[in-house]
């Protein structure tokens, strides 16, 4: 009972805000006449027809979460792999620093013309848009996960004798997780940009291919559902992390208030 208590209070508390928002967005624009801004119960009313009853999920949408989703797990791969490597060794984290720092340094979105050289305008360029951002904040994270393990526990791995894949895994990636979470925490934030960004660009579908396309025919009423339902996904995938968090990190988070009830 405590835990379905508990679930109910985070849920309640995550929906709060975005409920007094869009309340107060009702309410601001009830009487609207402007045409840039129109109310919010006309932009509701429309949703129905513009993406449910056209097909517009399963033409514009699905493939903008998809590509999401390969662009996202690949950087994962890379941040992750990368990070565990640099972060293991001093040598290869001083010989790496000073290109890591200049490529983070240039913005994604400078890179779609670059990209389109090479990938073409199809959906690889699209995925490795959405690598280009994300790998850096799971990549960075996990170097300073795996430079923050606790030397006392090193030392206690190779006393009993932990080497190889059962010291990477049992030892580095474990200590290193919160920061590794935290990582893909960023990089997905950062991926949901870069998806729209991409589709703004050479594009035949997408969520950020609508948008532009409403706003280019002036369909005010319709780019605001488009907007909408991107802020809906984003709060959806963001909740969808934040379980994966609670799941993957049961233990940190056990730990954390076991420390907490013994220092009272």
């Amino acid at each position: 009972m405590s835990i379905l208590r508990r679930v109910t209070r985070a849920s309640l508390a995550a929906l709060a805000l975005p409920a007094v928002l869009l309340a107060l967005w009702w309410i601001l624009t009830a009487d609207s006449e402007s045409y840039y801004l129109p109310p919010l119960s006309d932009i509701l009313a429309a949703v129905d027809d513009v993406w449910l009853r056209s097909g517009r999920l399963g033409a514009d949408v699905l493939p903008s979460l998809l590509r999401l989703l390969g662009g996202f797990l690949l950087a994962v791969a890379l941040g992750v792999a990368l990070g565990i490597a640099i972060g293991s060794s001093r040598r290869l984290r001083a010989f790496c620093e000073p290109v890591l720092e200049f490529l983070r340094a240039i913005p994604p979105p400078v890179l779609v013309p670059v990209l389109m050289l090479f990938a073409g305008i199809g959906d690889t360029m699209k995925v490795l848009v959405i690598v280009s951002g994300c790998v850096w904040p799971i990549l960075l994270n996990t170097v300073e996960g795996v430079r923050a393990v606790d030397e006392v526990l090193v030392e206690t791995a190779r006393c009993y004798g932990l080497h190889g894949p059962s010291r990477l895994w049992h030892l580095v990636v474990r200590s290193a997780s919160p920061q590794i979470v935290t990582g893909l925490r960023q990089g997905l934030s950062i991926g949901i940009i870069l998806m729209v960004i991409s589709e703004m660009f050479a594009a035949s579908n997408g969520l950020g291919f609508s948008i532009i396309q409403f706003q280019r025919t002036f369909a005010v009423t319709e780019m605001w559902t488009g907007i909408l339902l991107l802020g809906l996904l984003g709060f959806l995938l963001a909740m969808l992390m934040r379980l994966f968090e609670r799941r993957a990190l049961n233990w940190y988070f056990g730990l954390r208030q076991a420390q907490r009830g013994g220092s009272r």
